[in-house]
């Protein structure tokens, strides 16, 4: 017999003991040790094999690295390396783990958007959770022409992200995570919605730029739908605004607990005492409740309010401006008792 024909005979036989080796290795596959139920790994997007070796190995107890490394070829997890979020749960076997990375099934993070006012704080609150970093995604947003077909403007694109919290792969660019912003903001604005805009003479963007003022006005869920009707009516009339918030949004100082004359004189798009109708964009991500409240809002003849000066937090509202200037001394006049001069 040739060698060759040895060679063709003994090659099955050497299949089978592999094939044995290999689910005797799976069998005595004690699992993954992890410190606690639950681990994390993070494969960044572009990592190859051995990068992900090393941050399996840096994270992981994999106590027999030569079985692991050899299910991975067999499984051809070299070539399938997949970025993303992976949760690692306590005594997972080499198999297993090895099925969830190769596959991509990683698991999402939460993403909550709130109360941010510039899109470097949007970003602070975004980078890290995600893989893109906050200056990658300010990097984006600072760029218009990367979503000027849809619509926005550099001053206005913050309107976009609805405060709430989103689940979003790990692995998410920053394009992707505007390309997911877009279809939750299309989704929120129903025919209904933007029916109820066009019937006040707003747009979409425009709601939502009078809704981050009434944000930053009050947290009072009943007064907002009056407020948004103040300010409604002064639009119609042209009537400036003249909103405190939109002062401090223009010198951005949002410390400030009082606004004083020479501030009135602030040179800016955004000072609406200066200034009528709406400023460029919103002052902040405008949440649902102010939505809704410029949408809904109430039907009356106030064009004045000022809060209270027993800091409840409530407003007077006012019909004429002798009655305003009245409340607003009263609310003065409490701001020098409290020694708030700024």
């Amino acid at each position: 017999m040739t060698n060759r024909k040895k060679y063709f005979l003994a090659l099955p036989l050497l299949i089978v003991i592999i094939g044995i080796l290999l689910l005797c290795g799976m069998l005595l596959d004690k699992g993954v040790l992890i410190r606690g139920e639950r681990s994390t790994l993070l494969i960044p997007t572009g990592a190859n094999y051995e990068q992900v070796l090393d941050t399996v190995y840096s994270n992981l107890n994999i106590r027999n690295r030569s079985l692991f490394e050899l299910i991975s070829r067999k499984k051809n997890f070299p070539a399938l390396v997949k970025p993303g979020r992976y949760v690692i749960t306590k005594n997972m076997s080499y198999l297993k783990l090895i099925s969830i990375l190769r596959s991509g099934r990683q698991t999402p993070v939460d993403v909550t958007i709130n109360s941010a006012r510039t899109i470097s704080q949007l970003a602070g609150k975004i980078g890290g959770v995600i893989e893109a970093d906050s200056n990658q995604i300010v990097e984006f947003l600072n760029e218009p022409s990367n979503y000027a077909k849809d619509g926005f403007k550099r001053e206005n694109v913050i309107s976009l992200f609805l405060p709430n919290t989103y689940e979003f792969y790990w692995n998410t660019s920053p394009s992707g995570f505007y390309g997911r912003m877009l279809k939750e903001y299309r989704r929120f604005w129903t025919a209904e919605r933007s029916g109820k805009a066009k019937a006040n003479n707003l747009t979409t963007i425009e709601v939502s730029v009078l809704a981050s003022i009434i944000d930053a006005e009050t947290t009072n869920s009943v007064e907002k739908p009056k407020i948004a009707g103040v300010y409604l009516n002064r639009l119609r009339s042209g009537m400036p605004l003249q909103s405190d918030p939109t002062i401090k949004f223009a010198l951005n100082d949002f410390t400030l607990r009082r606004i004083l004359n020479k501030q009135l004189q602030t040179d800016s798009p955004y000072n609406t005492y200066k200034h009528s109708g709406l400023p460029p964009g919103p002052i902040g991500c405008p949440s649902v409740e102010s939505i809704e409240a410029v949408l809904n809002a109430e039907k009356h003849d106030y064009f004045y309010f000022v809060a209270k000066a027993d800091n409840s937090g409530s407003h007077n509202f006012s019909r004429t401006l002798a009655e305003h200037n009245k409340y607003a001394s009263e609310y003065q006049k409490a701001l020098d008792k409290r020694k708030i001069f700024k």
